[in-house]
Protein backbone atom coordinates (compact mmCIF):
# COMPACT_ATOMS: atom_id res chain seq x y z
CA UNK A 1 0.00 0.00 0.00
CA UNK A 2 3.03 2.67 -0.72
CA UNK A 3 1.00 4.42 -2.90
CA UNK A 4 -1.56 5.48 -0.96
CA UNK A 5 -1.72 8.49 1.16
CA UNK A 6 -1.62 8.90 4.88
CA UNK A 7 -5.15 8.14 6.24
CA UNK A 8 -7.59 5.38 7.99
CA UNK A 9 -9.57 3.43 6.81
CA UNK A 10 -12.59 2.28 8.94
CA UNK A 11 -15.97 0.72 9.12
CA UNK A 12 -18.57 0.49 11.69
CA UNK A 13 -20.89 -2.14 12.58
CA UNK A 14 -24.45 -0.87 14.45
CA UNK A 15 -27.50 -1.26 16.04
CA UNK A 16 -29.64 0.09 13.31
CA UNK A 17 -29.17 3.11 10.99
CA UNK A 18 -29.63 6.11 12.90
CA UNK A 19 -27.17 7.73 14.93
CA UNK A 20 -29.50 9.42 17.21
CA UNK A 21 -31.43 5.79 17.85
CA UNK A 22 -28.81 3.44 17.30
CA UNK A 23 -25.51 2.16 19.06
CA UNK A 24 -22.22 0.44 17.55
CA UNK A 25 -21.47 -3.25 18.09
CA UNK A 26 -18.18 -3.07 16.21
CA UNK A 27 -15.24 -0.70 14.93
CA UNK A 28 -12.08 -1.87 12.67
CA UNK A 29 -9.42 -0.10 11.08
CA UNK A 30 -6.29 -0.04 9.70
CA UNK A 31 -4.09 2.92 9.70
CA UNK A 32 -1.47 3.93 6.37
CA UNK A 33 1.55 6.55 7.24
CA UNK A 34 4.16 6.91 4.99
CA UNK A 35 2.90 4.07 2.59
CA UNK A 36 3.02 1.29 5.49
CA UNK A 37 0.77 -0.09 7.25
CA UNK A 38 1.14 1.40 11.28
CA UNK A 39 -1.81 0.13 12.87
CA UNK A 40 -4.80 -2.46 12.82
CA UNK A 41 -6.82 -2.20 15.17
CA UNK A 42 -10.43 -4.00 15.75
CA UNK A 43 -12.95 -4.44 18.36
CA UNK A 44 -16.32 -5.70 19.73
CA UNK A 45 -18.23 -2.68 21.57
CA UNK A 46 -20.85 -2.96 24.40
CA UNK A 47 -23.05 -1.08 22.29
CA UNK A 48 -25.87 -1.17 25.98
CA UNK A 49 -28.64 -1.76 24.21
CA UNK A 50 -30.65 -5.04 22.59
CA UNK A 51 -29.38 -5.98 19.49
CA UNK A 52 -32.34 -6.17 17.15
CA UNK A 53 -32.44 -10.14 15.12
CA UNK A 54 -32.61 -8.47 12.06
CA UNK A 55 -29.28 -6.65 12.57
CA UNK A 56 -27.94 -10.10 13.74
CA UNK A 57 -28.90 -11.56 10.77
CA UNK A 58 -26.77 -9.64 8.65
CA UNK A 59 -23.25 -9.17 10.81
CA UNK A 60 -23.80 -12.12 13.07
CA UNK A 61 -22.99 -9.87 16.06
CA UNK A 62 -25.13 -11.19 19.24
CA UNK A 63 -26.08 -9.89 22.26
CA UNK A 64 -23.75 -12.88 23.85
CA UNK A 65 -20.71 -11.75 22.15
CA UNK A 66 -20.81 -8.21 23.03
CA UNK A 67 -22.20 -8.74 26.37
CA UNK A 68 -18.55 -8.56 27.93
CA UNK A 69 -16.89 -6.55 25.22
CA UNK A 70 -16.17 -3.02 25.93
CA UNK A 71 -18.16 0.12 25.70
CA UNK A 72 -17.73 3.20 23.39
CA UNK A 73 -16.98 4.92 26.73
CA UNK A 74 -14.13 2.61 27.52
CA UNK A 75 -12.23 2.37 23.43
CA UNK A 76 -13.16 6.25 22.97
CA UNK A 77 -9.04 7.10 23.68
CA UNK A 78 -7.72 4.36 21.80
CA UNK A 79 -9.85 5.03 19.11
CA UNK A 80 -9.12 8.69 18.68
CA UNK A 81 -5.96 7.85 19.14
CA UNK A 82 -5.86 6.31 15.49
CA UNK A 83 -7.98 8.99 14.09
CA UNK A 84 -6.60 12.10 15.40
CA UNK A 85 -4.69 14.06 12.55
CA UNK A 86 -5.65 11.51 9.85
CA UNK A 87 -8.19 11.33 7.37
CA UNK A 88 -10.70 8.71 7.84
CA UNK A 89 -11.77 6.72 5.22
CA UNK A 90 -15.06 4.78 4.96
CA UNK A 91 -17.31 3.46 2.93
CA UNK A 92 -20.25 5.45 2.77
CA UNK A 93 -18.18 7.97 5.00
CA UNK A 94 -20.95 10.29 6.39
CA UNK A 95 -22.97 6.68 8.00
CA UNK A 96 -19.59 5.71 9.96
CA UNK A 97 -18.51 9.30 10.53
CA UNK A 98 -22.53 10.22 12.16
CA UNK A 99 -22.06 7.06 14.21
CA UNK A 100 -18.68 8.14 15.61
CA UNK A 101 -19.84 12.11 16.51
CA UNK A 102 -22.94 11.23 18.04
CA UNK A 103 -21.07 8.27 20.58
CA UNK A 104 -18.20 11.02 21.19
CA UNK A 105 -21.14 13.62 22.11
CA UNK A 106 -22.75 11.39 24.15
CA UNK A 107 -19.36 11.79 25.98
CA UNK A 108 -19.22 15.81 26.08
CA UNK A 109 -16.80 15.44 22.99
CA UNK A 110 -16.65 16.89 20.09
CA UNK A 111 -15.14 14.59 16.43
CA UNK A 112 -14.35 16.68 13.41
CA UNK A 113 -12.73 14.44 10.50
CA UNK A 114 -11.54 14.83 7.65
CA UNK A 115 -13.61 12.26 5.58
CA UNK A 116 -12.79 10.38 2.19
CA UNK A 117 -16.24 8.35 0.99
CA UNK A 118 -14.94 5.34 -1.05
CA UNK A 119 -18.62 5.13 -2.19
CA UNK A 120 -17.85 8.48 -4.12
CA UNK A 121 -14.79 7.44 -5.17
CA UNK A 122 -15.97 4.13 -6.74
CA UNK A 123 -18.57 6.36 -8.75
CA UNK A 124 -16.09 8.74 -9.79
CA UNK A 125 -13.28 5.82 -10.80
CA UNK A 126 -16.35 4.12 -12.50
CA UNK A 127 -18.86 6.00 -13.75
CA UNK A 128 -20.05 3.78 -16.04
CA UNK A 129 -21.24 1.56 -13.08
CA UNK A 130 -24.46 1.87 -11.93
CA UNK A 131 -23.48 -0.11 -8.44
CA UNK A 132 -21.24 1.18 -5.85
CA UNK A 133 -22.14 -0.84 -2.67
CA UNK A 134 -19.31 -3.18 -1.15
CA UNK A 135 -21.39 -5.79 -2.42
CA UNK A 136 -21.62 -4.39 -5.73
CA UNK A 137 -17.84 -3.73 -5.96
CA UNK A 138 -16.70 -7.48 -5.08
CA UNK A 139 -18.84 -8.25 -7.85
CA UNK A 140 -17.15 -5.87 -10.53
CA UNK A 141 -13.75 -6.69 -9.42
CA UNK A 142 -13.86 -10.56 -8.35
CA UNK A 143 -12.92 -9.72 -4.53
CA UNK A 144 -14.02 -12.16 -2.12
CA UNK A 145 -13.84 -12.03 1.74
CA UNK A 146 -14.76 -14.61 4.06
CA UNK A 147 -15.88 -11.44 6.99
CA UNK A 148 -18.40 -9.48 5.16
CA UNK A 149 -20.73 -7.42 7.45
CA UNK A 150 -18.04 -7.55 9.89
CA UNK A 151 -15.74 -4.02 10.33
CA UNK A 152 -12.60 -5.47 9.44
CA UNK A 153 -13.58 -7.90 6.75
CA UNK A 154 -14.98 -4.96 4.90
CA UNK A 155 -11.47 -2.40 5.72
CA UNK A 156 -9.48 -5.10 4.24
CA UNK A 157 -12.30 -5.10 1.21
CA UNK A 158 -11.80 -1.02 0.82
CA UNK A 159 -8.20 -1.61 0.28
CA UNK A 160 -8.58 -4.40 -1.91
CA UNK A 161 -11.15 -2.17 -4.22
CA UNK A 162 -8.12 0.32 -4.59
CA UNK A 163 -5.31 -1.63 -5.46
CA UNK A 164 -7.93 -3.50 -8.21
CA UNK A 165 -8.79 0.08 -9.13
CA UNK A 166 -4.98 0.98 -9.03
CA UNK A 167 -4.28 -1.93 -11.74
CA UNK A 168 -7.19 -1.08 -14.10
CA UNK A 169 -7.00 2.78 -14.33
CA UNK A 170 -3.74 3.24 -12.78
CA UNK A 171 -1.96 4.60 -10.06
CA UNK A 172 -2.37 8.66 -11.30
CA UNK A 173 -5.41 8.63 -11.94
CA UNK A 174 -6.94 6.75 -8.62
CA UNK A 175 -4.59 9.31 -6.47
CA UNK A 176 -6.05 11.84 -8.76
CA UNK A 177 -9.53 11.48 -7.81
CA UNK A 178 -8.80 10.94 -4.09
CA UNK A 179 -7.22 14.41 -3.79
CA UNK A 180 -10.21 15.71 -5.82
CA UNK A 181 -12.41 14.41 -3.13
CA UNK A 182 -10.19 15.25 -0.37
CA UNK A 183 -10.13 18.94 -1.50
CA UNK A 184 -13.40 19.84 -0.68
CA UNK A 185 -15.90 22.28 -0.54
CA UNK A 186 -13.98 25.76 -1.16
CA UNK A 187 -16.12 28.01 1.31
CA UNK A 188 -16.48 31.81 1.31
CA UNK A 189 -13.93 33.83 3.64
CA UNK A 190 -16.97 34.88 6.22
CA UNK A 191 -18.39 31.28 6.18
CA UNK A 192 -16.76 29.42 9.34
CA UNK A 193 -16.71 25.54 7.78
CA UNK A 194 -17.79 24.21 11.43
CA UNK A 195 -21.03 24.91 10.83
CA UNK A 196 -21.32 22.19 7.70
CA UNK A 197 -20.87 19.37 10.64
CA UNK A 198 -24.26 21.21 12.05
CA UNK A 199 -26.57 20.83 8.96
CA UNK A 200 -28.11 17.53 8.71
CA UNK A 201 -28.59 15.32 5.81
CA UNK A 202 -32.45 15.57 6.53
CA UNK A 203 -34.89 17.14 4.45
CA UNK A 204 -35.57 20.72 4.61
CA UNK A 205 -34.94 23.69 3.41
CA UNK A 206 -31.97 26.24 3.32
CA UNK A 207 -31.46 30.39 2.80
CA UNK A 208 -28.17 32.07 2.00
CA UNK A 209 -27.77 35.47 3.14
CA UNK A 210 -25.47 38.40 2.39
CA UNK A 211 -23.99 40.81 4.25
CA UNK A 212 -27.01 42.70 4.98
CA UNK A 213 -28.98 40.10 5.91
CA UNK A 214 -30.81 40.46 2.22
CA UNK A 215 -31.78 36.74 1.08
CA UNK A 216 -29.98 35.38 -1.80
CA UNK A 217 -31.20 31.86 -2.90
CA UNK A 218 -33.88 29.83 -0.77
CA UNK A 219 -33.05 26.01 -2.08
CA UNK A 220 -34.34 22.96 -0.83
CA UNK A 221 -33.66 19.14 -0.77
CA UNK A 222 -33.45 15.85 1.12
CA UNK A 223 -30.40 15.51 2.15
CA UNK A 224 -29.61 19.13 3.54
CA UNK A 225 -26.13 18.96 4.07
CA UNK A 226 -25.03 17.01 0.82
CA UNK A 227 -26.78 20.06 -1.31
CA UNK A 228 -25.29 22.79 0.74
CA UNK A 229 -22.21 21.68 0.36
CA UNK A 230 -22.24 21.21 -3.31
CA UNK A 231 -23.26 24.71 -3.50
CA UNK A 232 -19.14 25.12 -2.44
CA UNK A 233 -18.00 22.76 -5.16
CA UNK A 234 -14.76 23.84 -7.26
CA UNK A 235 -16.21 23.18 -10.59
CA UNK A 236 -19.55 26.05 -10.27
CA UNK A 237 -21.80 25.03 -13.00
CA UNK A 238 -22.75 28.31 -13.98
CA UNK A 239 -21.34 32.07 -13.16
CA UNK A 240 -24.94 32.29 -11.61
CA UNK A 241 -23.64 30.09 -9.46
CA UNK A 242 -20.19 31.06 -8.42
CA UNK A 243 -21.70 34.59 -8.22
CA UNK A 244 -24.26 33.79 -5.12
CA UNK A 245 -21.59 31.77 -3.24
CA UNK A 246 -19.15 34.92 -3.55
CA UNK A 247 -21.93 36.66 -2.06
CA UNK A 248 -22.99 34.42 0.43
CA UNK A 249 -22.20 35.36 4.28
CA UNK A 250 -24.62 33.24 6.52
CA UNK A 251 -26.37 30.17 5.87
CA UNK A 252 -29.76 29.02 7.62
CA UNK A 253 -31.74 26.14 7.71
CA UNK A 254 -34.63 24.64 8.66
CA UNK A 255 -35.12 20.80 8.71
CA UNK A 256 -38.54 18.97 7.98
CA UNK A 257 -39.74 15.40 8.25
CA UNK A 258 -40.05 14.93 4.45
CA UNK A 259 -39.64 15.96 0.90
CA UNK A 260 -43.37 17.30 0.74
CA UNK A 261 -42.69 19.53 3.48
CA UNK A 262 -39.69 21.03 2.23
CA UNK A 263 -41.30 21.73 -1.47
CA UNK A 264 -44.22 23.29 0.93
CA UNK A 265 -41.66 25.84 2.86
CA UNK A 266 -39.96 26.15 0.28
CA UNK A 267 -42.50 27.96 -1.97
CA UNK A 268 -43.95 29.79 1.14
CA UNK A 269 -40.56 30.95 2.12
CA UNK A 270 -39.48 32.51 -1.52
CA UNK A 271 -43.14 34.13 -1.95
CA UNK A 272 -42.02 35.97 1.94
CA UNK A 273 -38.88 36.92 1.40
CA UNK A 274 -38.35 37.47 -2.51
CA UNK A 275 -34.41 35.97 -2.56
CA UNK A 276 -32.85 37.79 -5.12
CA UNK A 277 -31.63 34.63 -7.08
CA UNK A 278 -34.93 32.98 -7.10
CA UNK A 279 -36.71 33.95 -10.21
CA UNK A 280 -39.39 31.22 -10.61
CA UNK A 281 -41.70 31.15 -7.05
CA UNK A 282 -40.52 34.61 -6.49
CA UNK A 283 -44.37 36.33 -7.09
CA UNK A 284 -47.84 34.53 -6.63
CA UNK A 285 -48.30 34.63 -10.22
CA UNK A 286 -52.00 35.87 -11.30
CA UNK A 287 -53.06 32.78 -13.91
CA UNK A 288 -55.86 32.45 -16.08
CA UNK A 289 -58.08 29.70 -16.57
CA UNK A 290 -60.83 28.84 -19.09
CA UNK A 291 -64.59 28.46 -17.21
CA UNK A 292 -67.64 26.49 -18.87
CA UNK A 293 -70.97 27.65 -18.35
CA UNK A 294 -72.72 25.27 -15.82
CA UNK A 295 -75.74 26.04 -17.70
CA UNK A 296 -76.14 25.61 -21.26
CA UNK A 297 -78.58 28.98 -21.56
CA UNK A 298 -75.49 30.80 -20.22
CA UNK A 299 -74.07 32.17 -23.46
CA UNK A 300 -70.92 32.28 -24.12
CA UNK A 301 -70.31 29.25 -23.11
CA UNK A 302 -66.84 29.82 -22.48
CA UNK A 303 -65.36 32.89 -20.07
CA UNK A 304 -61.73 33.47 -19.50
CA UNK A 305 -61.63 34.36 -15.51
CA UNK A 306 -58.35 35.09 -13.83
CA UNK A 307 -56.96 33.50 -10.40
CA UNK A 308 -58.47 36.17 -8.61
CA UNK A 309 -62.09 35.16 -9.31
CA UNK A 310 -60.73 31.27 -8.82
CA UNK A 311 -63.17 29.40 -6.30
CA UNK A 312 -61.70 25.75 -5.61
CA UNK A 313 -65.21 24.93 -4.78
CA UNK A 314 -66.22 24.95 -8.57
CA UNK A 315 -63.11 23.56 -10.62
CA UNK A 316 -65.24 20.87 -11.97
CA UNK A 317 -66.01 24.11 -14.75
CA UNK A 318 -62.41 25.38 -14.55
CA UNK A 319 -60.08 24.38 -18.03
CA UNK A 320 -56.49 24.15 -17.91
CA UNK A 321 -53.92 26.85 -15.75
CA UNK A 322 -52.12 29.95 -18.23
CA UNK A 323 -49.76 32.33 -17.30
CA UNK A 324 -51.09 34.98 -19.73
CA UNK A 325 -55.12 35.70 -21.36
CA UNK A 326 -52.92 35.36 -24.78
CA UNK A 327 -52.14 31.72 -24.08
CA UNK A 328 -55.69 30.97 -22.83
CA UNK A 329 -56.92 32.29 -26.21
CA UNK A 330 -54.76 30.15 -28.32
CA UNK A 331 -55.34 27.19 -26.36
CA UNK A 332 -59.40 27.81 -26.71
CA UNK A 333 -58.83 28.71 -30.50
CA UNK A 334 -56.85 25.36 -31.49
CA UNK A 335 -59.51 22.93 -29.99
CA UNK A 336 -62.52 25.42 -31.73
CA UNK A 337 -60.42 24.44 -34.82
CA UNK A 338 -59.29 20.36 -34.42
CA UNK A 339 -63.01 19.87 -32.84
CA UNK A 340 -65.03 22.01 -34.98
CA UNK A 341 -66.70 24.42 -32.02
CA UNK A 342 -68.37 27.35 -32.86
CA UNK A 343 -66.01 30.79 -32.43
CA UNK A 344 -69.57 32.60 -31.31
CA UNK A 345 -70.01 30.00 -28.79
CA UNK A 346 -67.04 30.30 -27.07
CA UNK A 347 -66.74 33.92 -26.90
CA UNK A 348 -64.33 34.25 -29.88
CA UNK A 349 -66.59 36.12 -31.70
CA UNK A 350 -69.36 38.60 -31.91
CA UNK A 351 -71.80 39.50 -34.34
CA UNK A 352 -74.66 38.22 -35.60
CA UNK A 353 -75.26 35.11 -37.54
CA UNK A 354 -73.02 31.88 -38.63
CA UNK A 355 -69.60 32.42 -37.01
CA UNK A 356 -66.73 32.69 -39.17
CA UNK A 357 -65.32 29.75 -38.77
CA UNK A 358 -68.54 27.94 -39.95
CA UNK A 359 -67.84 29.49 -43.73
CA UNK A 360 -64.58 28.20 -43.41
CA UNK A 361 -65.95 24.64 -42.65
CA UNK A 362 -64.30 24.79 -39.42
CA UNK A 363 -67.43 24.74 -37.68
CA UNK A 364 -70.17 22.36 -37.84
CA UNK A 365 -72.81 24.95 -37.49
CA UNK A 366 -74.65 24.83 -34.35
CA UNK A 367 -74.41 28.72 -34.91
CA UNK A 368 -76.38 28.05 -38.41
CA UNK A 369 -78.86 25.78 -36.98
CA UNK A 370 -77.08 22.40 -38.42
CA UNK A 371 -76.37 20.93 -35.57
CA UNK A 372 -78.39 20.97 -31.58
CA UNK A 373 -76.83 22.74 -29.22
CA UNK A 374 -76.95 20.08 -26.55
CA UNK A 375 -74.67 18.04 -28.68
CA UNK A 376 -72.06 20.73 -29.34
CA UNK A 377 -72.39 21.77 -25.85
CA UNK A 378 -71.67 18.04 -24.85
CA UNK A 379 -68.56 18.35 -27.73
CA UNK A 380 -67.18 21.39 -25.91
CA UNK A 381 -67.03 19.64 -22.29
CA UNK A 382 -65.70 16.32 -24.03
CA UNK A 383 -63.09 18.39 -25.97
CA UNK A 384 -61.77 19.93 -22.81
CA UNK A 385 -62.00 16.89 -20.37
CA UNK A 386 -58.19 16.67 -20.27
CA UNK A 387 -57.61 20.17 -18.90
CA UNK A 388 -60.03 19.93 -16.27
CA UNK A 389 -58.61 21.18 -13.22
CA UNK A 390 -59.69 18.20 -10.27
CA UNK A 391 -62.07 18.91 -7.27
CA UNK A 392 -61.60 18.85 -4.10
CA UNK A 393 -61.77 14.79 -3.43
CA UNK A 394 -62.76 15.15 0.66
CA UNK A 395 -65.45 16.46 2.37
CA UNK A 396 -63.56 19.19 4.39
CA UNK A 397 -60.00 19.61 5.70
CA UNK A 398 -57.31 16.83 5.55
CA UNK A 399 -53.82 16.46 7.15
CA UNK A 400 -50.83 14.63 5.34
CA UNK A 401 -48.49 12.85 7.70
CA UNK A 402 -44.80 12.87 7.15
CA UNK A 403 -42.00 11.03 9.28
CA UNK A 404 -38.63 10.54 8.85
CA UNK A 405 -37.50 7.03 10.00
CA UNK A 406 -34.53 8.50 10.76
CA UNK A 407 -34.95 11.44 12.95
CA UNK A 408 -38.57 10.57 13.68
CA UNK A 409 -39.23 13.96 13.17
CA UNK A 410 -43.32 13.78 12.08
CA UNK A 411 -45.09 16.67 10.67
CA UNK A 412 -49.08 17.28 9.23
CA UNK A 413 -49.24 19.41 6.54
CA UNK A 414 -52.74 20.44 6.67
CA UNK A 415 -54.91 21.27 3.44
CA UNK A 416 -58.69 22.57 2.83
CA UNK A 417 -59.39 22.87 -1.03
CA UNK A 418 -56.11 23.08 -2.30
CA UNK A 419 -54.60 25.70 -0.32
CA UNK A 420 -52.40 24.71 2.80
CA UNK A 421 -53.22 26.11 5.97
CA UNK A 422 -49.77 24.93 7.67
CA UNK A 423 -47.17 22.30 8.67
CA UNK A 424 -47.46 21.52 12.36
CA UNK A 425 -45.00 19.48 14.65
CA UNK A 426 -47.25 18.32 17.40
CA UNK A 427 -50.96 18.35 18.45
CA UNK A 428 -51.24 21.77 20.18
CA UNK A 429 -50.39 23.56 16.90
CA UNK A 430 -52.73 21.51 14.83
CA UNK A 431 -55.07 22.29 17.49
CA UNK A 432 -54.67 26.20 16.65
CA UNK A 433 -54.69 25.49 13.04
CA UNK A 434 -57.96 23.65 12.92
CA UNK A 435 -59.63 26.64 15.24
CA UNK A 436 -58.12 29.40 12.95
CA UNK A 437 -60.59 30.15 10.11
CA UNK A 438 -58.42 32.28 7.83
CA UNK A 439 -59.99 32.84 4.43
CA UNK A 440 -58.48 30.37 2.01
CA UNK A 441 -55.72 31.49 0.01
CA UNK A 442 -55.29 29.49 -3.30
CA UNK A 443 -51.81 28.89 -4.79
CA UNK A 444 -51.06 27.25 -8.35
CA UNK A 445 -47.76 26.02 -6.82
CA UNK A 446 -49.21 24.58 -3.55
CA UNK A 447 -52.14 23.18 -6.08
CA UNK A 448 -49.29 20.96 -8.16
CA UNK A 449 -47.29 19.93 -5.15
CA UNK A 450 -50.65 18.39 -3.90
CA UNK A 451 -51.93 16.62 -7.12
CA UNK A 452 -48.39 15.38 -7.29
CA UNK A 453 -48.42 14.16 -4.00
CA UNK A 454 -52.00 12.69 -3.53
CA UNK A 455 -50.94 10.50 -6.44
CA UNK A 456 -48.57 8.82 -4.10
CA UNK A 457 -48.91 6.18 -0.81
CA UNK A 458 -49.82 8.54 2.18
CA UNK A 459 -50.86 8.72 5.88
CA UNK A 460 -54.40 10.89 4.75
CA UNK A 461 -56.02 12.19 8.07
CA UNK A 462 -59.29 13.92 8.20
CA UNK A 463 -59.53 16.56 9.84
CA UNK A 464 -63.16 17.69 9.32
CA UNK A 465 -64.54 19.11 12.89
CA UNK A 466 -61.52 18.55 14.53
CA UNK A 467 -61.14 14.05 13.51
CA UNK A 468 -58.10 12.52 13.70
CA UNK A 469 -59.63 9.98 11.32
CA UNK A 470 -57.04 8.08 9.12
CA UNK A 471 -59.21 8.18 5.39
CA UNK A 472 -56.67 5.79 4.10
CA UNK A 473 -52.66 5.45 4.23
Amino acid sequence: MYWLPDMVFLDTETTGGSPLYSRLTEIGLIRIENGEITGRWETLVNPEVRIPASITGITGITNEMVKDAPTFKEIAGDLYGYLEGMVMAAHNARFDHGFLKAEFKRLGATLRQRTLCTVKLSRKLFPHHKGHSLDAIMQRHGLRTDARHRAMGDVQLMLDFLEAARRELGEAIVLQEINTLLKGPSLPPALDGAFLDEIPDAPGVYTFYDENETPLYIGKSVTLRSRVMSHFSSDHSSAREMKITQEIKRVEWIETAGELGALLLESKLIKERLPVYNRMLRQKRKLFSLQISELMSQTPWVKLVSSDEFSPSHFEYLYGMFRSKKRALETLRALADKHQLCGKMLGLETGKGACFSYQLKKCSGVCAGKERPELHYLRLRQAMISMRLKNWPFDGRIGIREQNKESRKTQVHVFDQWCHLGSVDDEIELDEILQSRSPLDFDMDTYKLLTKALKKPAHILNLTNNSRDVLYG
